[in-house]
């Protein structure tokens, strides 16, 4: 046998994940978000200039296609989805602004595989594009903290909250953070490295002595310009005022280069190691991918796989749509196959969910076929049955049986 290709999912039972998508673009729609679907393939130059080089998606975890003999095009499985939804909005020169779009679909990226760490991953990608006023800000974090606190029903999560400033902040920034690098010279490689490209990203170190250090490490929000200021305390008190809680994380960096001033982080115990499910902020793409102007926009995505942990703990008590009540169509012989087939066609033009089974077999073999899928009733077609124009309508649950005109079944089974 061959089996899965590491770090992918078979979904057998589609049910939970189907209330998610369907509680999510409810909940989106209400703000006025318009559903997009975007391609699974993707240049790999457009993760490489907007993701950033020094990053481990770039680096290490991107799919990229082997081009075929003389092609120049390097093509990637998408690893994210906001520098695509990017891409799509410059080259379609959308006009309608801000443009405020979600999206679903998978994503690849070569991790090693985890208990909510996936190969390939089902994401959901929320962006408000060409806005630069912080109360989008608020809009955005708030719209996804009541999605996931009162339509998913989650309770046990945090929110937490940092603001790493305007591009000119990290700058001065980054001269006194490189100065405390090179004064704790302890660090591990890794972060060697990153201090001297990057030295943000040397907030994302899982490693136990590199955190030690950096408790004592300048704080970005510590070293904000005036304007930047207002709007970290605005988006705080706009915050409390909706009545979302969070906390502020001064080593929350996210990622991604393309981060600036606002970025969040839901997480929850429930998943273990893996306790983010949902990651966002705000950030600038367009001059990066050869626009003229900057577009900044704010954006977030969370993990379908991970809210799905979550989830199954309390999916007895969600709304979740039960399947539509089955009724089952056995031909008792044969020959009987073409007026099953006929009454079949009836019931699926009345949207009355059937199945038939036709496979030629004795009547006790048909009725355990039947009874492993679950039915209400059972349609049983003979040689009386057919003589009459009749069927015989079976309650699964009672055991009770009667005799029903053809022509009085559908009305039989939604009385």
């Amino acid at each position: 046998m061959i089996p899965k290709i590491k770090g992918t999912q078979d979904f057998l039972d589609l049910g939970l994940l189907q209330f998610v998508i369907k509680q999510t673009s409810d909940h989106l729609n209400l703000h006025n978000f318009n559903q997009i679907e975007l391609p699974i393939l993707e240049s790999a130059d457009l993760f490489k200039r907007t993701v950033g080089t020094e990053t481990d998606i770039v680096n290490k975890e991107m799919f990229i296609i082997e081009p075929r003999v003389g092609s120049n095009e390097t093509i990637c499985l998408r690893p994210e989805a906001t520098a695509q939804t990017m891409r799509a909005f410059l080259e379609h020169n959308i006009q309608v602004l801000p443009w405020k779009v979600f999206s679903y679909g998978a994503m690849f990226r070569y991790e090693r595989p985890q208990r909510g760490r996936y190969r390939q991953f089902q994401q959901c990608n929320i962006e408000i594009i060409s806005t630069d006023d912080i109360n989008q800000d608020v809009l955005l974090i708030g719209m996804l903290d009541s999605l996931f606190s009162t339509k998913l029903q989650i309770t046990n999560y945090a929110l937490s909250l940092n603001f790493l400033g305007c591009p000119e902040d990290r700058i001065n920034f980054r001269e006194k953070l490189t100065n405390f690098l090179q004064a704790n010279l302890e660090i591990c490689e890794t972060c060697q490295k990153r201090a001297t490209t990057n030295p943000l990203r040397i907030f994302d170190c899982k490693n136990e002595t590199c955190q030690k250090i950096y408790v004592t490490a300048p704080k970005i929000v510590d070293h904000l310009c005036e304007e930047c200021n207002v709007e970290w305390k605005q988006l705080q008190n706009h915050l409390e005022l909706l009545g979302v809680s969070f906390a502020i994380k001064p080593d929350l960096v996210r990622g991604l280069d393309y981060y600036n001033k606002t970025v969040f982080e839901f997480t929850s115990p429930d998943l273990g190691a893996q306790s983010s499910f949902c990651g966002g902020g705000r950030y600038e793409l367009a001059t990066q991918l050869g626009h003229k102007t900057a577009v900044p926009s704010i954006g977030a995505a969370f993990g379908m796989d991970r809210i799905l942990i979550i989830l199954e703990t309390i999916q007895d008590r969600l709304p979740i749509k039960p399947k539509p009540a089955l009724t089952v169509i056995l031909p008792l012989e044969p020959k009987y196959n073409m007026l099953a087939l006929l009454v079949a066609q009836n019931l699926s033009q009345h949207t009355i969910t059937n199945d038939i089974i036709l496979e030629d077999s004795s009547i006790k073999s048909k009725m355990r076929k039947a009874n492993k899928l679950g039915p209400i009733h059972c349609v049983l077609i003979g040689e009386n049955e057919q003589a009459t124009n009749s069927v015989t309508l079976k309650n699964m649950v009672t055991g009770n049986e009667r005799l029903v005109k053809q022509t009085k079944l559908v009305e039989a089974l939604k009385g």
